[in-house]
């Protein structure tokens, strides 16, 4: 189906591409591993013709479609959110429009005189769109958009009144509704919550065509995946099976790697030590000259690319209270939308609050609350003795200076720290090397929260309130944070779409609005989240699986 031939890609310096070849067989479902700035973009935009390859062939059938779905989601205005995602549905999209634009000319008095080719253009539009089951659109787009976590006054109102992050939930909706022959997806869970993921990986599994994905959420991958292509150091090697599988293969190949390298080298310098000591003697000179061309023809073995994620160690932060936050009679309401009406709920030391529930329950809106970065209605939340918070959200990224590179940041937030120490903190996040001397405006929207994680737990308070924080995170370093986190010593709120932070991390569990979203009394767990998922009989708030 798709076939990338022997390629080449530089761009200055930097080796992106080097005789790499890979194939995209039709119905195969395949995850695209490797490590930032390894080429999975770059082999994206190679497919959709956007960029081509230095040397090697990029081959696409004329006649297959292909749906791309990117982090970087251009402007959407001026329609609603259901014709905005009907736009992707190839012809009968366009067809739609068409017809939605034909019934506002037939209003429009200034346009009486037309009426009659108006009228006979909608006739012809009509039976077009009718013939290619236009008509079933309208329910499948709102079918996926509700699967996307859409409220029906949302589907049905204006696209530009929504966030960033609604706006590429409808981007992906306009992707999935032109079913393509191949999917291209570049981290397609980034803005969605957990309910919206399961549903999608429903969707994927079930998809008929051809999928090229990339995601750091692993359990995600495993659900869909069949095959896993890993870009590094310009190859790309294809592993047969989920990333489990995958990174069970790659540990045995660099094992094995390891080993053949360290016997070349025992047998080169074997050999060199022959040369070095019989090269002055010409009785051996003929065996020493055939020894010299047989190692010029020998292929070096190289040490496999280690990627090594830096432990993250916690210092001790100093301990709180025992309670640490007490909601008392909480109601929050926006408009004639109620959020909460009366909530309660004691927070003591060391528990650790995964916070769940459907779109719109009200899980950021808890955790701004604790924070004070909004005041409830009515009621309050009391503060324990002898607390300090963190509150990590997107909002966080906001304090970061533009102007200032990642390392001088980090020097002015902690002056009284050596440079090793601040690079090993940079490191840990997935700053290694030159990294740390990027300017922070040149940063992308992952590496910004990356930076702010690091800066919030250099020197960690005793309470952690946490949005999301896992959004844009590699799996490695994703991985790295949790592993941190267990040894944790103060006490967690935090909201997460990530089955490997809720399951690794969580004591409690908050769930709000119930089956529906709409329940105000909240249902609390006070046991992990794997229990909890075993107790409900599924994984999240309404979705079976």
């Amino acid at each position: 189906m798709i076939a990338l031939s022997n390629i080449n890609k530089q761009y200055g310096k930097q080796l992106v591409f080097v005789d790499a070849s890979f194939q995209l067989n039709p119905g195969e479902k395949c995850g695209l591993v490797g490590p930032n700035g390894s080429g999975k973009t770059t082999l994206f935009r190679m497919v959709v013709g956007e960029e081509w390859p230095d040397e090697g062939d990029v081959s696409v059938p004329k006649r297959l479609s292909i749906g791309y779905f990117r982090q970087d989601v251009e402007d959407m205005k001026g329609r609603s959110v259901l014709d905005e995602a009907i736009a992707g549905s190839g012809r009968a999209g366009e067809l739609h429009h068409q017809l939605e634009d034909l019934n506002r000319a037939m209003e429009d008095p200034e346009r009486a005189a037309e009426l009659d080719r108006i009228l006979e253009r909608f006739g012809e539009v009509q039976e077009e769109y009718e013939h290619l089951g236009g008509y079933t659109l309208e329910a499948q787009a709102r079918e996926v958009l509700h699967g996307l976590g859409f409220q029906d006054d949302q589907i049905d109102g204006d696209v530009g009144a929504l966030s960033g992050g609604w706006k590429m939930r409808v981007a992906l909706a306009r992707v999935l509704l032109g079913r393509p022959d191949v999917l291209l997806m570049d981290e397609p869970t980034n803005h969605l919550d957990i309910e919206s993921i399961i549903w999608l990986e429903q969707f994927l599994k079930t998809y008929q065509g051809a999928l090229l994905m990339t995601s750091h959420d692993r359990e995600f991958m495993n659900r869909i995946v069949t095959k896993i292509a890993d870009i590094d150091a310009g190859e790309i090697v294809v592993y047969s099976g989920n990333y489990d599988f995958y990174e069970h293969e790659r540990t045995i190949r660099e094992t094995n790697q390891q080993a053949a390298f360290a016997r070349q080298q025992a047998m080169l310098a074997k050999e060199q030590r022959f040369i070095d000591r019989f090269r002055t003697h010409a009785a051996k000179a003929a065996q020493v000259q055939s020894r010299i061309k047989a190692l010029d023809k020998i292929e070096k073995i190289e040490l496999p690319k280690k990627r090594q994620v830096v432990k993250f160690e916690f210092r001790t932060p100093p301990r709180s209270g025992d309670q640490v936050a007490v909601l008392e009679d909480l109601h929050k309401s926006y408009g004639p939308r109620v959020i909460y009406q009366g909530l309660n709920l004691t927070v003591r030391r060391g528990e650790r609050w995964a916070v769940m529930g459907r779109n719109g329950a009200g899980k950021t809106t808890l955790l701004k609350m604790i924070a004070g970065a909004i005041q409830p209605d009515r009621g309050g939340v009391r503060l324990g003795a002898s607390l300090s918070m963190g509150y990590f959200a997107q909002q966080s990224l906001e304090v970061l200076d533009a102007d200032l590179t990642i390392i001088e940041q980090l020097q002015r937030d902690f002056p009284q720290d050596g440079l090793g120490s601040l690079r090993t903190l940079a490191g840990a996040f997935q700053f290694s090397g030159d990294d740390v001397d990027k300017k922070i405006r040149s940063l992308s929207g992952g590496e910004k929260s990356r930076l702010a994680m690091a800066r919030m737990l250099y020197n960690p308070p005793n309470f952690l309130v946490l949005d999301e924080p896992t959004n844009h995170l590699d799996l490695a370093t994703k991985e790295m944070l949790v592993d941190a986190l267990k040894d944790f010593e103060g006490t967690m709120i935090f909201v997460s779409h990530d089955r490997t932070f809720l399951r690794g991390l969580s004591s409690r569990v908050l769930e709000l609005g119930g089956e529906s979203g709409t329940d105000r009394n909240p249902r609390v767990y006070p046991g992990p989240y794997t229990e909890y998922v075993q107790a409900l009989g599924h994984e999240a708030p309404g979705i079976y699986s």
